[in-house]
């Protein structure tokens, strides 16, 4: 795989490990909260990946959006983990998981405000600041807006542009938005700054309702998420692609077809862009 990394999952750590040649990962992703601190058979198994994989991390605590103060004993121990395991880049959620130091085991969506954007942007940059690396911050998945002053896509913009973090942009959360809100996913993301799309995300969802998707991660991509995934592609610079699948995990050959088709179309749709240029 050229471009194309997998998301590392406990589940199917060995079959990952024993990938090799074509069929090899570019790169694995982590969340690096079930690893920090673990010793043992898993401490063990993370040594072997970060010996045979670079690895990127997909935090799920920082809480970016959360009204609480930073955890900057938790922020420190992401510093350590990344130095450790010379990671190149740490991603986040925009989103809020804490609230009046309750851990709410969700990824809950930030109010579109001219507030919020500014309480979140002091917030990055002091992260970006410790860490010195910039932050990659995903467009979330979510089932109904709160107090929306603006549209997603303006709020997503301001955070960016005015706290220097990067974009990870997942378009299957895209694909997923846009159904159950009614909006067209083409447009939002044009609306995004794509300038500083870093990462990409695609996985899988399901269709629980006539007029409701939920993002899953358990499922394989559907072929109008590959569409939209295919039409993003010439509007960005080359970045790394992640396919996730967190359960339900099919046969290694499924993954790795996945993978492979996902190889495809970037190096397609990119070289496209340099006879293009």
């Amino acid at each position: 795989m050229k471009n194309v990394g997998l998301g590392f999952r406990k589940d199917i750590s060995q079959e990952t490990l024993d990938l090799s040649g074509a069929e090899k990962p570019a790169f694995v992703e982590i969340a690096p909260e079930n690893w920090i601190g673990l010793g043992g058979y898993w401490g063990k198994v993370l040594r072997e990946v970060s010996e045979k994989y670079p690895i990127t991390t997909h935090g799920l605590s920082l809480s970016i959006g959360s009204p609480d103060p930073l955890n900057w004993d938790f922020i420190k121990k992401i510093k350590n983990f990344i130095k450790t395991h010379d990671i190149k880049i740490y991603s986040e959620h925009l989103s809020y998981s804490q609230s009046d130091n309750a851990h709410l085991y969700d990824l809950l969506p930030i109010p579109f405000r001219e507030d919020a954007v500014k309480h979140i942007v002091k917030r990055i940059k002091e992260v970006q600041d410790f860490l010195e690396i910039p932050i990659a911050l995903e467009n979330v998945s979510y089932y109904t807006s709160v107090a929306a002053e603006m549209d997603e896509a303006t709020f997503i913009k301001s955070i960016v542009e005015e706290s220097g973090c990067n974009l990870l942009l997942d378009i299957n959360n895209v694909y997923v938005n846009a159904f159950n809100q009614n909006y067209d996913a083409k447009k939002f993301i044009t609306d995004l700054p794509l300038d500083s799309v870093a990462y990409i995300h695609m996985a899988g969802h399901e269709k629980v309702e006539e007029d409701l998707i939920i993002d899953t991660h358990g499922k394989a991509i559907i072929d109008d998420v590959f569409e939209l995934y295919e039409w993003t592609l010439p509007k960005i610079k080359p970045v790394p692609i992640l396919l996730e699948r967190d359960f339900n995990f099919p046969e290694m050959q499924e993954i790795k077809d996945e993978m492979t088709k996902l190889d495809e179309i970037s190096i397609l749709q990119w070289t496209k862009n340099l006879q293009n240029a």
